[in-house]
Order: C-alpha cells, then sequence, then structure tokens
C-alpha cells in the first residue's frame, strides 16, 4: 500500500476524531483570522485614506497658475476618473456701502470629489449636506462674510460685476484650511458665473486646481501618464500634505485589526502544539504495528506527513471562507464607511495565511510527528516502550522565526511584532518557570486534605513537566483573553476619548489684542465659558547655530520643510494642559531672562534640534534669537490651539500679534457667535464639527471591525485552553478506569479533576493577570500612543476567570472519558 493512499483512507477515517478536530479548528482559525484582517485591513485603510483626501476634496488636486486644458479632463476619463476644477481668488464682495475681502472659489459640476459641503439656512444653525453646488447667479457664503455685510439669505451682494443671490449659509467645505493662515471668509459660486465676475484677466491673481478621484491603482497611473505632459508650474498634492489627525487615527485602526490577527495566530499555534502531542501519541500503537509488520520508516512519516497535508487543505478552504465571509459581514455592518468604489479583495491575504498555516503546522506538529519513525516495534508487547525524544526546541523555534517573517510581509508592524511576540515569549517562560515551582511544591504538601484535593493535587505533582507545560497553554491563553476583552475596552475608550465632549467645533482667530476684553463681554453675557486666548506671531527662522536654514542638512526628510515654513509663534508663562515636556524642564511663570523657545517632539527629531540650540527667527523685519530650553509631547487629537515652538513670556511683546481661541459653545451659540462676527467684523470664526465628526466616524467604525474580528481571538483563546486537557485525556480516561475499579465513586474522580484544574487555573490566571497588565500597558503606550490607566477589574477577571474557565474546559473535555464504563477502558 502507498504512503498517499494508506494517508487518504486513515485521514477520513479519523477525520472525526478529537485531536484532528482541533488542529484542523486551529488551522482554520489561523487562516480566517489572517485572511479576514487582511481583507478588512485593505479595505479600511482604503476607506480611511478616502476620508483623509477629503482635505483636498479629491484624490489627487494639480494646482496651475493657468486655466485648465480640457486634455486633462480627457485624460482623467480614460483612466476611468471623476474629475472637476475650481479657481480661487481673494476680492472685495458688496451690499451698498458694506464691503469685505474674500476668497471666492468658483466651482464645476461634480465638486467636491471627495467628502462633502455642508450649508445651513441660518447663521450657526443645524448644518445638512448640500446637494451639488450653486445653481447659476447664486452664491453660498460664509456666515463671517454675511454678517460683515448685514445680509441675510435672499439678499443680493455684488462679486465684481455679477450680482448674486445669496442662497445657503456655506459651513464647511472639505478642503478648506482650518490653520490660521486663512483669514478671508468664503463664498462658493458656479464656475458658469466665473466669467461674468469680470475680476479674471491678465494677471489676475487665481489659482486653478484639477480635481480627480478614483480607484487608487488608476490615480496613480494617471499621474505617471500625466507627469510626461505636466508643465512646471503645475503642482501636484496628495493627502499626505493633508489632514494628519485622519491618517494618524487610520493607523491606530489598522493596528488594532492587526493585533488581533497577531494574538489569534499565535494561540492558534499554542492550540496546534498541544493537539499535535496528542496527534502523534495516538499513533505510536498504530505505528508500532505497522513496524512489526515490515512497514518502513519512509512509509510511516509520508503518510503523517500527508496527514498534515490534508488537513491543512481543508483548514485553509475553510479558514478563507470563513474570513471572507467575515469580510463580508463587517463592510456591511461598516455601511457607507467602506463604499462600492474600492477595488475588490485580492488574493495576497489567502497566499499569506496559508503559508503560515503550513508553517504553524508542520512547525509545531512535525516535531511529535517525527518521534514516529523512532516508534520501536517492541510497543506492540510493552506499552512503556517510547521512541527517543528529539529536539523540538529548535524545530519550533525555527517554526516560530518564519512565522515571524510571514507576518512582517503580511503586516508590515515590527514594533507590534516585536512587542507581542516578545512579551508572549517572556509570559510563556514565565509561566514555565511556575508550573515547575508548583509541581516542585505540590510534590510535598499532599496531606492533611480530602481524597479529591488529594488525588486532584497528586496529578499535578506526578505529571511534573506535562503540568508545567498545562500552566503554559492555560496561562497564554488566559493572558491573551484578558489582553484583548478588558484591556481592549480600555484601549478603545482611551482612544475615544481622545476626542473629549469639551473638544472645541470653533476657531476663532485673527483676534487683535485690543478686542479680547469686548469678546469676553459677549461671551460673559450670554452666559458662555470666556474663551481663552492663546497669542500668535507670524515669523520665519533664519538659522539654526548661525548656520542658514536652507542651507543646513536635516535628519529627516520633513526638516527642510519644517524649517523653511512661516513659523506661528507662541509664548506661555505656564504649559498647556494638552502638553507634556519630555526633555528639560519647563520655565518659571516669573521668568524675564533672554528668549527661550520650548520645540514640540516631532519638530526637534525632523530638525535635529536639542536644548541649548540657537534658532534665529526673522520677525516684521527684525531678527529674534532664542535659545531651545525644553521639548515638549503635544497631543494634537485635542483639537485645541497648539504649536510647534512656544517662546518664554516677554519674548515677543515687541512684536505685532494676533490672538486665537478654541471654542465649545452649547446652548445660545448662534447669538453668540453672530455678535461676535458682527461687533468684530476682522475675527474670523471657523466651523470644524465636520472635521471632528469625520475623526470620530474613523474611530466608531474601526472600533466596530475590531469588536467583529475578536470574535476570532476569543473563539482561538477557548481552543487552547479545550487542547490543553484534550492532549491527556487518554491518561486521564485509564486512571478514572483504574480508580472506579477500586472502588472510588465517579463524584470523587471528577472532583479530583476540578481541584486539579483549579489550582492550575489559579495559577495560570495570576500570572496570565500580571501578564496581560504588562502587556497592555507597553501596547498602549508604544502602539497607540494613549495613556494607559491600569485596571484592577482585571486581577480579579484573571483569578477568578482562570479557575472557572480551567476547570469548566477541563469538565467539559473529560465528563465522556470519566464516563465511560472502566470495563471498556481496560479492555481497550
Amino acid at each position: 500500500m502507498s504512503a498517499i493512499h494508506y494517508a487518504l483512507r486513515s485521514f477520513f477515517r479519523e477525520l472525526r476524531s478529537g485531536e484532528v478536530m482541533v488542529l484542523l479548528a486551529a488551522v482554520s482559525l489561523a487562516v480566517a483570522a489572517l485572511t479576514a484582517v487582511g481583507f478588512l485591513t485593505d479595505r479600511v485603510s482604503r476607506a480611511v485614506e478616502r476620508q483623509a483626501n477629503e482635505v483636498l476634496a479629491a484624490d489627487l488636486r494639480l494646482r496651475s497658475p493657468d486655466p485648465i486644458p480640457t486634455e486633462w479632463h480627457e485624460l482623467a476619463r480614460e483612466y476611468e476618473l471623476r474629475s472637476a476644477e475650481t479657481a480661487t481668488f481673494p476680492t472685495v464682495v458688496f451690499s451698498g456701502d458694506l464691503s469685505s475681502l474674500a476668497t471666492v472659489m468658483a466651482v464645476s459640476t461634480n465638486y467636491p470629489l471627495r467628502g462633502q459641503v455642508r450649508i445651513t439656512e441660518q447663521l450657526f444653525t443645524d448644518q445638512r449636506i448640500a446637494e451639488g453646488i450653486p445653481a447659476e447667479n447664486t452664491v453660498w457664503a460664509d456666515a463671517a462674510l454675511l454678517a460683515r455685510l448685514d445680509v441675510d439669505i435672499g439678499d443680493t451682494i455684488s462679486v465684481g460685476e455679477l450680482e448674486a443671490k445669496v442662497g445657503s449659509v456655506l459651513t464647511y467645505r472639505p478642503d478648506q484650511s482650518i490653520g490660521f493662515a486663512s483669514l478671508a471668509p468664503s463664498l462658493i459660486l458656479n464656475s458658469a458665473n466665473l466669467n461674468d465676475t469680470g475680476l479674471v484677466k491678465t494677471g489676475s491673481r487665481v489659482r486653478y486646481a484639477f480635481l480627480v478621484a478614483g480607484i487608487g491603482e488608476n490615480v496613480e497611473t494617471f499621474y505617471q501618464a500625466f507627469e510626461q505632459l505636466q508643465p512646471a508650474s503645475v503642482r501636484a498634492r496628495s493627502r499626505e500634505e493633508g489632514s494628519d489627525r485622519a491618517i494618524t487615527t487610520a493607523e491606530r485602526a489598522q493596528r488594532f485589526l492587526s493585533l488581533t490577527a497577531v494574538i489569534s495566530l499565535l494561540l492558534s499555534a499554542v492550540a496546534i502544539a498541544m493537539s499535535a502531542r496528542r496527534f502523534a501519541q495516538r499513533r505510536l500503537d498504530t505505528v508500532a504495528l505497522m513496524k512489526s509488520l515490515g512497514a518502513s520508516q519512509h512509509l510511516v512519516i509520508s503518510s503523517a506527513s500527508g496527514q498534515l497535508f490534508l488537513l491543512g487543505i481543508l483548514g485553509v478552504v475553510t479558514g478563507s471562507i470563513a474570513g471572507f465571509l467575515v469580510e463580508k459581514l463587517v463592510v456591511g455592518l461598516l455601511g457607507e464607511f467602506v463604499q462600492t468604489d474600492l477595488p475588490p479583495i485580492g488574493w495576497g491575504p489567502v497566499f499569506l495565511a496559508a503559508g503560515s498555516a503550513f508553517i504553524l503546522l508542520f512547525g509545531f506538529a512535525m516535531p511529535a510527528l517525527m518521534q514516529l519513525k523512532n516508534t520501536p516495534p517492541l510497543r506492540v508487547l510493552r506499552h512503556d516502550a517510547m521512541p527517543p525524544p528529539i529536539s523540538r526546541l529548535f524545530i519550533g523555534g525555527c517554526s516560530l522565526i518564519a512565522v515571524t517573517v510571514m507576518l512582517y510581509i503580511s503586516i508590515g508592524d515590527s514594533l507590534m511584532l516585536l512587542l507581542v511576540l516578545g512579551g508572549v515569549l517572556a509570559v510563556a517562560a514565565l509561566l514555565y518557570i511556575a508550573g515547575r515551582i508548583l509541581v516542585s511544591l505540590l510534590g510535598r504538601a499532599r496531606t492533611g486534605v480530602g481524597i479529591a484535593w488529594r488525588y486532584g493535587l497528586s496529578n499535578v505533582s506526578r505529571r511534573g513537566r506535562d503540568s508545567a507545560i498545562e500552566v503554559v497553554a492555560f496561562g497564554l491563553g488566559l493572558t491573551v483573553l484578558l489582553l484583548l476583552t478588558f484591556v481592549r475596552v480600555d484601549l478603545l475608550e482611551s482612544w475615544q476619548q481622545t476626542l473629549a465632549e469639551s473638544a472645541p467645533d470653533h476657531f476663532m482667530i485673527n483676534v487683535q489684542p485690543d478686542e479680547r476684553s469686548s469678546i469676553a463681554d459677549i461671551f460673559r453675557t450670554n452666559n458662555q465659558a470666556i474663551p481663552e486666548f492663546a497669542p500668535m506671531v507670524r515669523a520665519r527662522m533664519e538659522s539654526i547655530n548661525g548656520e542658514d536654514v536652507r542651507e543646513r542638512r536635516y535628519p529627516m526628510e520633513d526638516g527642510q520643510w519644517m524649517a523653511n515654513r512661516e513659523q506661528n509663534l507662541s509664548w506661555a508663562k505656564s504649559i498647556s494642559p494638552t502638553n507634556k515636556v519630555v526633555e528639560g524642564k519647563w520655565w518659571a511663570a516669573d521668568y524675564a531672562g533672554e528668549p527661550l523657545v520650548s520645540l514640540e517632539r516631532e519638530a526637534a527629531l525632523e530638525l535635529g534640534l536639542s536644548i541649548g540650540d540657537k534658532l534665529t527667527y526673522i520677525i516684521a523685519g527684525q531678527k529674534l534669537e532664542a535659545t531651545v530650553f525644553n521639548v515638549r509631547e503635544v497631543n494634537w487629537d485635542s483639537f485645541q490651539p497648539n504649536f510647534f515652538m512656544v517662546l518664554s513670556p516677554g519674548s515677543l511683546d515687541a512684536y505685532p500679534s494676533t490672538f486665537i481661541s478654541g471654542l465649545r459653545l452649547a446652548g445660545n451659540k448662534e447669538q453668540v457667535l453672530t455678535e461676535v462676527i458682527r461687533t468684530h467684523p476682522t475675527v474670523s470664526v471657523i466651523d470644524i464639527g465636520s472635521i471632528l465628526l469625520q475623526v470620530k466616524g474613523i474611530i466608531d467604525k474601526a472600533s466596530l471591525a475590531v469588536q467583529v474580528v475578536f470574535l476570532f481571538t476569543l473563539v482561538a483563546g477557548l481552543l487552547v485552553l479545550f487542547a490543553s486537557v484534550h492532549a491527556t485525556i487518554d491518561q486521564r480516561r485509564f486512571e478514572s478506569a483504574i480508580l472506579c475499579t477500586l472502588g472510588a465513586r465517579r463524584s470523587t474522580v471528577v472532583a479530583g479533576v476540578l481541584a486539579e484544574f483549579a489550582v492550575i487555573g489559579m495559577v495560570a490566571g495570576f500570572l496570565a493577570s500580571l501578564g496581560a497588565s504588562l502587556l497592555a500597558a507597553a501596547i498602549t503606550v508604544n502602539l497607540f500612543d494613549l495613556e494607559y490607566t491600569p485596571n484592577m477589574l482585571l486581577w480579579a477577571a484573571g483569578l477568578i476567570g482562570g479557575v472557572t474557565l480551567v476547570c469548566a474546559s477541563g469538565y467539559l473535555a473529560l465528563r465522556r472519558a470519566i464516563s465511560v464504563p472502566p470495563v471498556a477502558v481496560l479492555r481497550a
């Protein structure tokens, strides 16, 4: 009989056996987790990138000083892309004797390609999504512009030679700046009326933009083709220059999903390793009989390998189908967040998951099967004849390295893999040491307890190495279950709390120094919290330590841009609550010495600066030198006014400044904001509520995806517990039969087994709580840049859950074994 024929017959005959089903379930879970997360990560990342592209109102924006030629639109259609164009210019808008500077944007049909324009029918009331663009001879105007011109919806204003009716209040457009450089309020009109204004002539300061959007690959190939005919004056802009907050949120979402996949895979590896022991042990007698009848070692190994291969194929197929169905389920739950214009899912995640599954299966199961070839034929007569052990540590280590490489290819996050794999290995080592100590202690302390407890404690001590391995398996399962049950909730809550209820939804900018008190009076009169004003001075950096910033070399790519951009400088006596000093210390509140500067951490890294370096700024034609005094970490997610560079008190008193403030209003906010912009026409109020909703939407949708994918980890953890018990089921069935034959009652045997698992569960639960706490702290701080808060419920859940889960899984796995009549076991 050939090895293949024998493998097929024996595989399908034994498919329903416990160890084969556990192995199959472990492989299927590993594949399902990796494929589902692979599919989801691809789609969610593309969806988040698309939302991040809203800051451009497109996937790609081409800016030009000249009108957009029709050839560009034709090229976009050739690559199946949607296109639109805008023309932006500053001008003075009139209403009777009143006038105001405004930023006019003429938009074509299809604008915006990404994101949504929001309008309202009354100043500072609830917004609605605009349908299309303004009709001809109609404009949508910023609330500040309407207040300055003292006009309402339906009134007429003059935009150059065009007399246009105000159709709605413009509250938000996706490509508006939320920075502090654009001070003029916005006005949108139909591009069909652009020439009617008479404002676009030769030499006019008009900025044209060509917008395209579609499938990512098509956008890339379009731009590659466009570069061949791109004029030197045209500048391309992609989302990387856009919203850092949306991009940061996207990275966190992907890390949540990837973390779940990594831990599910590691749990599956533990379940495979535990099940493979029994898979091999159950075949010792069969192999001994085969060898006594003349079977070769080649036949033994080939048939066992063939069974593993068939099991792997079946696991990959079932796991891939499950992963695909879960991806469809999650995409359906995410709704509009993951739209249908994304490319179809590819085969890449399936291939990576299949490769990882076979590495897991052969790496962690083959060491046990390799022993089969050395099974002595004498075992047919003597069941204590065992094959010599092989180096499982070497083979398992190589397998772990191979899986790590596969995970890195699939996920590409070296820091996550280092933290999770390193943490899990450290916890496993700690659990094994604790297991050996437990065995040693129980071997000396089994007196003074009842029969059931004595039997249970004796089992722990007598099994020695096997009991220590059970502690490791149970402990690892409990560790990751605790990590992704309780700590998962804490992580999601911490993430969601980065957008606090008090986060500002409006900015006031361009507030003059003498306007602060009168604005404060308006807020006080309307029973609103008086805003806190942060000073701001516009400056440019000239040199660093005497070296021209244009000639200096920087350690990071963005350093050149950071040094040569126009800087928003501020000063403060005390540090902002959303900032934290990470190097140096904050200056005294009464400091009055030479100018000092506090740098944001990323800016310091990009510029290659450290404490003591000298920075020279040009402010209003004058030079100012400041010394780097400390480095801060800034919570940009707070949406509070924050700065890359903050100077010491008095440093900027001699220079012209304006003030900004973040606002979170309740109640009569329409009345307050309207009064502010009517009485202070130079002050601009920027509504960022829609941007807050965008980031919060990403967090909520990504959290929902994590909740669904977490089910894989939950099932994998329970599978580890079941596999750990199932690995010793034959031995326990025999022991139970012997005890019952000698007169022990079934209830005593059950109580003894539960006592054994209670002790193991208590030790495993305690150490799992410790391991989960340490892993959670490392993951929260290093992977998600969030603050970790210890959860005492985790320790209670670890101890109670450890005892309960281990005892419950042990009883469920062994209840049939204990119930088998002793005569049946002894005859077998």
